[in-house]
């Protein structure tokens, strides 16, 4: 009588777990009838060759739009934008990418290199962008080096929501003190939302962008606020399907840091989706860019 061999194959649990979460990676980010989803990305020099001396490689911008295509935002928000020229070539990798986006902001801040950035499929109703805030440091007038992007994006006939976009002062270092760049850059930052929501209590605003700050740093303290009050601007407190809340890699220090946030207005907290935000996790992260791009998702309606 023959024996059949019966082989055993040991597949370790993590595989199960790891194939899992790249399916909810590439599925659950999805908006469903009723939900939007934001996203928002430090792009890393995405700039004109003529300014900077080389362009962002190929292989980084392929990386940057199959990172988004998977993301598959309806309104994304980024950083380190180049020149128009620039903005004009990322808007059309986007599209021949299919990923469908029809209005735009475009904020030129006194930075001649880096620009803030919106894309979205929803229409812009109102843009309240900033491109000349100044502040007064040791005696001289300062501005912020990007602006501040602020838009209002109408989601139906009775919603808006308000994205306000920012991108502070970065750790290198500089005579005047960087950090003390940025905290005085994160309190105009903070007195542009108290002026939103002084106006509007009831306004659903989301802020974002990098602050180039970890959350223990007076900088995003000063941005979020008195605990508690009416205008407290609440962190998403994102993380990755592993749990890693790092969001960028600085390779002069050597440091993975939480240094990109959304935050929200007491009225927009009720409608974040909690199972579908996060920070997107792939293997070529580091890629595309130092950072990694983080996401968001609301309710704004009731399901049909």
């Amino acid at each position: 009588m023959s024996h059949g061999l019966r082989v055993r194959i040991f597949v370790p649990r993590s595989f199960f777990l790891g194939a899992f979460f790249c399916f909810a990676a590439a599925f659950f980010c999805r908006a469903e009838p009723g939900e939007i989803v934001f996203a928002a990305y430090n792009l890393e020099n995405y700039l004109d060759a003529q300014k900077s001396g080389a362009p962002k490689p190929e292989r980084e911008i392929a990386a940057l739009v199959r990172i988004i295509k998977e993301i598959n935002p309806d309104i994304l928000g980024v950083c380190e934008m180049g020149l128009r020229d620039r903005f004009e070539d990322f808007k059309k990798r986007l599209a021949d990418a299919g990923l469908g986006y029809t209005d735009f902001e475009y904020v030129e801040g006194p930075d001649a290199q880096r620009h803030l950035a919106l894309l979205s499929r929803l229409p812009i109703a109102a843009r309240q962008s900033l491109t000349d805030v100044q502040f007064t440091l040791n005696g001289r007038q300062e501005k912020i080096k990007r602006g501040i992007l602020d838009v209002t994006v109408k989601l139906d006939d009775a919603q808006t929501l308000r994205l306000v976009g920012v991108h502070l002062k970065s750790k290198l270092a500089v005579p005047e003190g960087e950090a003390l760049i940025r905290r005085n850059e994160a309190h105009l930052v903070r007195g542009h939302i108290e002026k939103i929501l002084s106006f509007e209590p009831a306004a659903r605003v989301l802020l974002y962008g990098d602050f180039n700050d970890t959350k223990n740093e007076p900088a995003i303290r000063e941005v979020m606020g008195p605990r508690g009050a009416p205008d407290f601007m609440a962190d998403l407190w994102l993380q990755d399907r592993h749990g890693d809340r790092w969001t960028q890699y600085w390779k002069v220090a050597d440091i993975y840091s939480r240094i990109d946030y959304i935050f929200v207005s007491p009225a927009l907290l009720p409608d974040v989706l909690r199972d579908k935000c996060g920070i997107h996790r792939s293997d070529d992260w580091n890629e595309a860019s130092d950072h990694r791009a983080l996401f968001a998702t609301f309710k704004t309606s009731p399901k049909k």
